[in-house]
């Protein structure tokens, strides 16, 4: 029987509290809550001291949190979340509670604070975050199924793809096609764009209907077991609309493939990121790749380590980070290429399958 990973998580949370001078944590986050306990709910708030994990929720959750938040001290509060959170504490006699500030809105710290009697309450940024970015086995294994059925369903709907479908049409058939294989939703609003409009990084699928010619980017990912995947591939529908295409295509595939060489433990983020951009700059497009060049993935589909021009972050060994350089034409058209990886130490496996060669797929 394999034992409860979050227990080894709440040891290193309680060494970091320890070397950021805290004696409590609390949480009011949703993805770091489930981290730490292992409850999947919308609301709860976590409390971790020295010798005590306690969760706090509501009745539309006890049942579910008593049974998967397994060791830990679960109780049922009504009323405002985070002010019975900072009762917990005044409670508890803690005198310094370390916090996220990047996950814990204003008007939250301030409920939190007039509730928290003597309890200093003390921004801790990344504190969970950072043990995050490593992630073990378990966590492995549920992206590469995650990336396994959605690169499945990709494969169905673009060999299904027919004239006159629509990019809404697209996204919703790739995501019930996410479904019917196990996932339990889009790990993010999924991205189809045909023709032109593939020039857009982050367009909304909408009504335009697909011809002969045109470019098709999907950039795409499910959850399955809380994991997410990532994954983005362009391919052209029925022919190649021009030797433009061809060649930013295969700028872009070379990127992608230069910024995969450089990931390794110890890299600096920012070296690989260099590793894609330069090729994109000698090639004359560098200021048509405005985005960076990966993030991290896990319970939330953006989460740390960035790999971008200006990221302070190094890799390690077990980090998941994307690798998804790219170059859009406004007017023209655009390609990204992207891959989930893990890092190794000396290298990366990557968790995808799917051809990034040109595909033309036959109308």
């Amino acid at each position: 029987m394999m034992g409860n990973p979050t227990a080894g998580r709440l040891d290193r949370l309680r060494g970091a509290m320890a070397a950021a001078g805290g004696d409590a944590f609390v949480s009011l986050s949703p993805p770091a809550n489930e981290y730490l306990s292992g409850f999947r709910g919308s609301t709860s708030a976590v409390l971790v001291t020295a010798d005590t994990a306690a969760l706090l929720c509501d009745f539309r959750y006890i049942e579910q949190a008593g049974a998967q938040a397994a060791g830990w001290e679960v109780s049922e509060v009504e009323g405002a979340l985070e002010a019975r959170a900072g009762e917990w504490l005044a409670g508890a006699g803690c005198r310094t509670a370390l916090f996220e500030p990047a996950r814990l809105t204003v008007a939250q710290h301030d409920s939190l604070r007039a509730a928290s009697g003597s309890a200093a309450l003390t921004a801790a940024p990344g504190l969970v975050d950072r043990l995050r970015e490593i992630k073990d086995a378990g966590e492995i294994a549920k992206m590469r199924e995650a990336t396994r059925v959605a690169e499945e369903a990709l494969e169905t709907v673009l060999a299904g793809l027919r004239p006159g479908v629509t990019e809404r049409e697209t996204a919703a058939r790739l995501e019930h096609e996410f479904m019917l294989r196990g996932a339990q939703k889009a790990s993010f609003d999924t991205i189809v764009l045909f023709g032109a409009r593939s020039s857009l990084p982050h367009g909304v699928p909408g009504p335009r209907p697909l011809e002969k010619g045109d470019i098709v980017l999907v950039d795409c990912g499910c959850v399955v077991d809380s994991y997410c995947s990532d994954l983005t591939r362009t391919a052209v529908f029925g022919n190649i609309p021009g030797s433009w295409f061809e060649e930013i295509h295969a700028c872009v595939h070379a990127a992608q493939a230069a910024a995969l060489r450089a990931v390794r433990a110890g890299a600096p983020a920012a070296e690989v990121d260099a590793a894609a951009r330069d090729i994109i700059v000698r090639a004359g497009y560098g200021d048509r790749f405005g985005h960076g060049t990966g993030h991290g993935v896990g319970l939330e589909i953006h989460e740390s380590p960035r790999l971008n021009k200006t990221s302070p972050a190094v890799l390690g060994a077990g980090m998941a980070v994307t690798v998804e350089p790219g170059i859009y034409l406004p007017g023209q058209g655009g390609v990204r290429i992207e891959d989930l990886v893990v890092v190794t130490e000396d290298g990366c496996g990557v968790l995808n399958r799917l051809p990034k060669e040109l595909q033309v797929i036959q109308a």
